[in-house]
């Protein structure tokens, strides 16, 4: 799409825009006494449909709902294609272990029209790698060897991790769209550093680690390694010299901040789309937008089903687009 193809797309996502959830939103949602009550008051504002039953059932409905506008506004496929990868790697380890180990747990995957289960582990039972998209060919291949020779779960998922950010790094350069690319640096960014600080604390070796870390333009990763390779102390002065001062302090509060942190890093990094009224950036940032809503109903309905106090949802609450 040309940048002035944009502009009806856009007026269609500054109407949906309203609909949003706040986080005045998600504070009322987290102070309702029960999941059932959480349903309610969603279906109520237009989540799922009359027929909804389940949180599960309604969170699925309205991840359809976004992916389908998404396909009606016509974003061009590549950018479409990357955001996907996450869901879509995550996919294939899950089949890659559970083709080697045997065990079967079909709620591991994720839905998806193409790449779901049938789709992964028929390939990987019959080692038709070739069939796969080319950049999943060769990390499917090797993580499956891995995990039939040594059922190493942990290095199968580092090898398709960084895959996953190879690919979305090489896809989102080639698709020279500018906001795309910068969600993608950002999304590396906090990537690398999690896959970094879980190598520091199990204690990989620094090629094990390097192995696991993908490709990042504003993040020296080889560095990033050999200080994960030390000692959590060496992550923390790489990352202040870098200019990372907010994750670091976020890592020493615990590592549930610093996950809150890598979300809200990415939610800063979509917030000035807003204000763009030509190019694919609002689509892509509303979209992520419902996704993340998506994400923190799943957290608040899950602390409600086990009956955790609202300070602890609380905590674990990022900070949203609406």
């Amino acid at each position: 799409m040309k940048d002035t193809d944009y502009i009806y797309a856009v007026a269609v996502i500054r109407a949906k825009e309203k609909s949003l959830l706040s986080d005045g939103d998600i504070q009322v949602l987290t102070g309702l006494p029960s999941a059932d009550a959480v349903l309610q008051h969603l279906k109520d504002r237009g989540w799922g449909d009359r027929d909804t039953k389940s949180s599960e059932e309604l969170l699925t409905i309205e991840d359809n709902k976004v992916r389908e506008l998404i396909r009606e506004l016509r974003v061009d496929q590549r950018i479409l294609d990357v955001l996907g990868f996450p869901r879509d790697y995550h996919n294939l380890k899950t089949a890659i272990k559970q083709v080697c180990t045997g065990h079967e747990d079909e709620m591991a995957y994720y839905e998806d029209p193409v790449y779901n289960r049938k789709y992964f582990e028929g390939i990987i039972r019959e080692n038709r790698f070739d069939q796969l998209p080319k950049h999943m060919q060769k990390a499917a291949a090797f993580a499956k060897e891995i995990m039939l020779t040594t059922r190493d779960g942990q290095r199968c998922d580092s090898i398709v991790d960084s895959a996953c950010l190879a690919a979305m790094h090489e896809e989102a350069k080639a698709s020279k769209d500018a906001f795309l690319n910068e969600y993608v640096e950002a999304r590396l960014v906090s990537m690398n550093i999690k896959i970094a600080v879980r190598a520091c604390d199990t204690g990989k070796s620094l090629p094990m680690i390097e192995e696991a870390l993908g490709p990042c333009d504003s993040l020296p990763v080889k560095d990033l390694a050999r200080a994960a390779a030390v000692s959590r102390e060496e992550i923390y002065n790489f990352l202040e010299k870098k200019g990372y001062g907010e994750a670091v302090a976020a890592m020493k509060e615990s590592f549930s901040a610093f996950e809150r942190w890598c979300d809200n890093h990415l939610m800063n990094t979509m917030l000035p789309e807003k204000h763009h009224i030509m190019s694919s950036g609002p689509i892509v940032a509303y979209y992520l937008a419902r996704q993340n809503e998506i994400q923190m109903v799943r957290i608040i309905i899950t602390a409600k089903e086990n009956g955790f106090s609202e300070q602890v949802i609380t905590d674990r609450m990022r900070k949203m687009y609406g």
